[in-house]
């Protein structure tokens, strides 16, 4: 059975506190330090809290009485034929005085829902729509009509008002499925905010001029030319502009207590509110103030247009100094990593809510939501708008009255199966179509040079059997801080190794001690690869990670065979925390460490504390063939094409006889995700992009070294035992004489 993890329901207030402040309405929208929560509730009231995707957002409490539709779900409530007739403000100064009143309640309600939200009975349970969303589903015209309510795009409005509700917040980074509506829910909040805003700009980007354009035309101005009088303004120029709608005569004239009869048109104040689109381009809207920027299609910014350029320049359109007074909208699918795909994981990356800096702010100050294919994926969406996740036992019926007898895991799974043979169709179809972020991301196999089929299978069957679960995450420390005696390992969930076996304590911290010198006393067991780096800081402060990774031989011991367990990628704030990191970690484990020696600090630093022994020698020289450095500090070097071809080749073997599926249901056993999508992107002309890969091939190398022993050439003379050669033909035996 299917299990989601998109939300959950969390208790981070004491119920006494929270009863206490609901009494006196005290929640307030926004960010509640106190509470580590964003409320969405404008009533001063809060119900459950929701955590989505890391962030814990407070809902409104519910109310004594909810609206019970007919069917027990969501339906859109009928707009009175008299007033549909009403196209404007102008319209309802002709209407009879006496017919007006009977109205005025209902167009009161409109705004309250608009701005508080709305609650309904949805197939017996109380369920809360925001204000924006109930705009979508209520008033909003898309290419089908009206649109369906989906539980995913519930939970996706919520995340949004919490994104403009936190002040902290510049908006969302949306990574989605395809065709999961986000056109055209950006469009309805865009007309939405615009139409109650005045002095306001809201912009549009898309993956080209033409894309927004057509969003524009297409979705935002008959959303706005369907809006009911009393929610739509007075536009200047066309009916259906092409480039940009103005706004001029503001919604919020025509509330009950605004709207008067004798109230003439000049007399209007103007909202001088536009909505308009940009070319694509890393200066869009460059310099101008916005109160709300949709990117549609972000992940598909092909150069030399990019996303992460044209983000820093738009940014800034969202804030006054330190105040953030717009918000942005960014959502899509993602192209392959070189065709946009990698700027746009970059900025979903630096979304994640839970890496902030001391302001409270993310890196990008964006908050990222991924919203799983499982949850919004037409044809598996039931008439309540909740998913089909698992094969129903009972008729299941989708919004149209149509049959739904498989659930959307099975379908998704046999789509997978039947592209397995073809690795560059299955990835475009995870990227449309992703259950995890690892799918969305996924790269184009065509310049792999090694099996990316084993690759993905060993990375979906990490994922979809939480075997990542089996990894821990910590740091290792001297016992009471004192070096060079035991080194331990501690669980921490921001530490900086990944471990997936530790070994038994009697094999903990082996180390052999000859003539003032430390070795490993685990030898036999495995060893460890290192890719290092010498410089602490760089310039633009991005430099390379250090890399250090560890693989276990066959051995007699306890321990699994052939078995990657150790990985670590960071850069930490100086080359010292690295080094004593490595040191610590060869240390624990008792095996050797084959590294890089053209970068050669981590090497004279273990000579210098005492463990020459524990850097190997590069196994394809004898001791003399060695360099006078090689001999002092042992290391292998990079630039030699014959030790990158080897290198890529070790990597190669491994993949070929330990990950993926090996048969019978039998999967390979390393568990770290980051490694293997290092290895499915590897360019062995690029080398130094790719940490991960140096060091994990390194370990593998160190582990086979005896497949890298030099063999020996030496021309022997034959030996002349001077033995005498006779010839058998005739009677008689002659001497053969050598001439």
């Amino acid at each position: 059975m299917y299990k989601q993890t998109l939300y959950k329901i969390v208790e981070p207030v004491k119920k006494t506190t929270m009863s206490r402040l609901n009494k006196k309405k005290l929640w307030k929208y926004g960010y509640n330090k106190e509470h580590d929560i964003v409320v969405i509730s404008k009533t001063g009231k809060i119900g459950q809290v929701v955590e989505i995707q890391n962030l814990r957002i407070g809902l409104p409490l519910k109310p004594k009485s909810v609206h019970l539709f007919d069917k027990n779900k969501w339906q859109r409530l009928e707009y009175p034929k008299e007033l549909s007739k009403l196209k404007s403000i102008f319209d309802w100064r002709a209407y009879p005085e006496e017919a007006k009143d009977q109205w005025y309640d209902y167009i009161d309600e409109e705004f309250k829902r608009r701005d508080e939200g709305f609650w309904f009975e949805n197939n017996g349970k109380p369920t809360y729509i925001t204000g924006s969303h109930y705009m979508y589903l209520q008033w909003s015209k898309i290419d089908v009509g009206a649109p369906d309510f989906r539980e995913a795009n519930r939970l996706f409005f919520i995340f949004w008002e919490a994104c403009k509700a936190d002040s902290r917040c510049y908006g969302m980074c949306y990574l989605k499925n395809r065709r999961s509506g986000f056109s055209f829910m950006s469009s309805a909040e865009t007309v939405n905010l615009a139409t109650i805003s005045s002095d306001a700009r809201y912009g549009i980007l898309s993956k080209s001029g033409a894309d927004a354009k057509k969003m524009f035309t297409d979705k935002v101005v008959p959303i706005s030319v369907n809006y009911p009088f009393f929610f739509k303004p007075i536009q200047d120029g066309m009916d259906r502009p092409k480039s940009e709608l103005a706004y001029r005569v503001p919604a919020s004239k025509f509330t009950r207590r605004k709207i008067t009869a004798n109230e003439k048109q000049e007399e209007l104040v103007g909202l001088d509110t536009t909505i308009d689109w940009k070319n694509t381009g890393d200066n869009s809207y460059d310099g101008e103030k916005l109160n709300l920027l949709v990117h549609d299609e972000s992940g598909k910014w092909e150069r030399p247009d990019n996303i992460l350029n044209n983000w820093r320049v738009t940014k800034t359109c969202l804030r006054l100094g330190a105040r953030v007074v717009g918000k942005c909208m960014m959502g899509s699918t993602s192209n392959s990593l070189d065709k946009g795909g990698n700027n746009f994981k970059k900025l979903y990356n630096d979304s994640d809510v839970r890496s902030r800096n001391r302001n409270g702010q993310t890196k990008s100050g964006l908050y990222s939501l991924f919203m799983p294919m499982e949850w919004n994926f037409e044809g598996f969406i039931d008439e309540y708008g909740q998913p089909t996740f698992n094969n129903p036992s009972n008729d299941v019926y989708g919004p149209h009255g149509e049959l739904i007898d498989v659930g959307v895991i099975d379908h998704w799974e046999n789509e997978v199966e039947g592209l397995k043979s073809d690795q560059d169709a299955l990835n475009e179809f995870y990227r449309q179509f992703p259950r995890t972020e690892e799918h969305a991301f996924r790269d184009e196999t065509k310049n792999s040079i090694f099996n990316l089929v084993k690759i993905y299978e060993q990375i979906d069957y990490n994922e979809g059997t939480n075997s990542l679960a089996a990894v821990n995450v910590g740091n290792f420390q001297w016992v009471n801080g004192v070096k060079d005696t035991q080194v331990v390992f501690n669980p921490d969930p921001n530490g900086r190794f990944k471990v997936s076996w530790v070994p038994s304590s009697s094999l903990q911290n082996r180390i052999i001690n000859r003539n003032g010198i430390k070795y490993p006393g685990n030898d036999h067991m495995g060893a460890f690869g290192c890719d290092s780096y010498d410089i602490s800081g760089t310039v633009d402060g991005r430099g390379s990670n250090g890399s250090l990774h560890g693989l276990t031989k066959f051995s007699m011991e306890d321990a699994p065979a052939n078995s990657f367990f150790l990985e670590y990628i960071a850069r930490p704030q100086t080359a010292e925390i690295f080094f004593e990191d490595v040191l610590m970690a060869l240390v624990f484990y008792g095996m050797p460490l084959l590294a890089e020696n053209n970068k050669p600090r981590l090497l004279y630093y273990l000579k210098r504390r005492g463990y020459r022994g524990f850097s190997m020698n590069r196994p394809d020289k004898i001791w003399n063939k060695l360099s006078t450095a090689e001999k002092e500090i042992g290391g292998i070097p990079n630039s030699s094409e014959d030790i990158k071809q080897a290198h890529a080749a070790a990597i190669e073997m491994y993949i070929n006889d330990h990950v993926g599926n090996k048969g019978d249901g039998v999967y390979g056993n390393i568990y770290f995700n980051e490694t293997l999508n290092d290895w499915a992107k590897f360019d062995i002309n690029k080398r130094t992009k790719h940490d991960a890969s140096i060091s994990s091939g390194l370990a593998i190398m160190a582990c086979n070294r005896h497949l890298y022993r030099p063999t020996s050439t030496v021309n022997k003379k034959p030996l002349n035992l001077n033995i005498a050669k006779y010839s058998n033909n005739g009677n008689i035996s002659k001497i053969i004489r050598n001439e």
